[in-house]
């Protein structure tokens, strides 16, 4: 693991450097203390970054609980009694491991999880505009399409264009020169700009700026506009700022439901960002889904216990990891560490960032997750991967992660039954000859009660006095419902004339009197031909 130090420090830098601010914002936007994200953070880079069997994958807070956790901390009756609801998620997410649920995750169309990454990338970059011109009402985090501070995304954006902080601005523009600079130009120079990566230069530039410009009332930036990190005045402050879970609350039936629904929103963001990660890593290293729901759930158990909020995978860390060329789990596990030493020893100097340069970078990261040449590439696939792409996209900048997601698994099941309808039969029109309509059919591989519109559609349109020739050789597996249609079908075809020669690995047999006792009189279950 220590063999790509040198590519997994720099990224482990960048990932913090995106980590903080959300961490942050997450809580603000959860009703929660802010040093509950950084307890989040910190425990899932070490913690569930040294348990997970994923090389690039990343965990902290997940915008996607935030407004659970919100709605909990109100019902609960407080934070603390919130917090056992959290170690409860966690112990589930273990169960779910152990009972490996993770197979779910391979169970998301590929067009979903394209749509899922683009669709996070387009919402970080709309998210982050208010940030970069320094207006910044709504938290870091809330990445829901309706805000929690009463607008939504589009009118935080004309909002900040009629607010625009020319201090702030600046900042960021000139960090965003900086990054694309530095990817495209200075990273190829030399090892000096491959190690030394573009957000460390452009975060120590805008702590240089506002140091130099704070007494300035044009080119100055507030301290709104900067990372807000609590700042303990002594150890016991510090240790102060850790809570602990109210276990009289465990006999709650609220808690246990609360519970419950972190375990499975959790875990369901977790597998598809395991999922979304995978398969943007250049590598192609697979993540064992199992293992990472009991790395989850332990990480979930400890962050409850010391009064962090809910963790998951989050594919924002997770991206900005790749991109910056994060090879294995050490980076996860730098950033959480970075995390717990920044806030213990220099909270004052984390304080000067100006959250602008932190919303570039980020800009960045939404850009290569959103790049317009996909758009036209899914639009090339044909409508089958175009229309469930377009729905997750949509549906997450219109809604959210996982409402998002689940629109555009709908749309994907629609499609999959519809090239169902389409598969479950092929036609061969031989001959007419003799007055007699010769048409061959043959089945599918695997004929299941999805194909019976189809069947049925082709066998109503047979023309009277027609010769079908049933090809089953090649199938497999045939339905109940099949056979059933074809046992009505049966008396239709001989008040039309038609005849039928049924070919399957079970014999030959023409004009059968019975398809169900051709077919081992078993009507009431499911048959394997094979």
């Amino acid at each position: 693991m220590f063999k790509t130090l040198k590519n997994d420090l720099p990224a482990s830098v960048v990932v913090f450097f995106v980590a903080l601010p959300l961490c942050l914002g997450i809580a603000l936007a959860s009703g929660a203390p802010l040093f509950a994200g950084i307890i989040a953070g910190i425990v899932g880079g070490i913690v569930v970054g040294a348990l997970s069997g994923s090389k690039i994958g990343v965990s902290g807070p997940a915008a996607g609980l935030a407004a659970i956790v919100l709605t909990a901390i109100g019902t609960l009756g407080g934070y603390q009694n919130f917090l056992v609801a959290v170690v409860i998620g966690g112990a589930i997410q273990i169960i779910f491991g152990l009972l490996k649920a993770g197979i779910i995750g391979y169970y998301f169309p590929s067009s979903v999880i394209k749509g899922m990454l683009t669709g996070i990338g387009i919402i970080i970059i709309l998210k982050q505009i208010p940030h970069f011109f320094g207006y910044d009402p709504d938290p870091e985090g809330d990445f829901a399409f309706f805000q929690v501070d009463g607008e939504n995304t589009f009118s935080e954006i004309f909002n900040a264009i009629n607010n625009i902080s020319l201090g702030a601005t600046i900042i960021a523009i000139t960090g965003l020169a900086i990054l694309i600079l530095w990817d495209k130009v200075f990273s190829k120079k030399g090892k000096f700009f491959q190690i030394i990566q573009g957000p460390l230069v452009a975060v120590v530039l805008g702590i240089l700026y506002f140091v130099f410009t704070k007494d300035s009332e044009t080119f100055g930036i507030s301290a709104k506009h900067l990372v807000s990190v609590p700042i303990p005045e002594d150890a016991a402050s510090f240790l102060a700022q850790f809570k602990f879970p109210n276990f009289s609350a465990i006999t709650n039936p609220e808690v246990w439901i609360t519970g419950f629904t972190i375990a499975l929103v959790a875990s369901l963001e977790t597998l598809l960002c395991v999922e979304a990660s995978d398969k943007i890593d250049p590598n192609k290293n697979v993540t064992p889904t199992n293992r990472e729901l009991l790395a989850q759930g332990t990480g979930n158990i400890i962050s409850g216990l010391i009064g962090g909020l809910p963790i998951t995978q989050v594919i924002v860390r997770s991206s900005a990891n790749i991109q910056s060329g994060g090879r294995t789990k050490l980076s996860a596990i730098i950033h959480g560490l970075l995390l717990l030493i920044s806030v213990i020893l220099i909270p004052t100097l984390l304080n000067m960032i100006p959250l602008s340069v932190l919303a570039s970078i980020l800009f960045i990261v939404g850009f290569k997750l959103a790049k317009p040449s996909l758009f036209i590439k899914m639009y090339r696939m044909g409508w089958k991967q175009s229309i469930p792409f377009f729905v997750t996209v949509f549906g997450i900048v219109f809604t959210d992660l996982l409402v998002g997601i689940s629109l555009g698994l709908a749309v994907g099941i629609i499609v999959i039954l519809l090239k169902s309808y389409q598969n479950s039969h092929f036609l061969h029109i031989e001959d007419n000859s003799n007055g007699k309509h010769k048409i061959k059919m043959t089945l599918a591989e695997e004929v299941t009660f999805f194909n019976k519109g189809a069947i049925l559609k082709e066998l109503d349109s047979l023309p009277r006095d027609t010769y079908l020739e049933l090809d089953l050789l090649k199938t497999r597996y045939l339905d109940n419902d099949i056979i059933e249609i074809l046992e009505d079908f049966s008396i239709k075809a001989k008040e039309r004339g038609i005849d039928i020669k049924l070919i399957s690995k079970r014999g030959v047999v023409e004009n059968p009197t019975s398809y169900i006792e051709f077919f081992n009189e078993r009507p009431k279950s499911d048959l394997s031909l094979s």
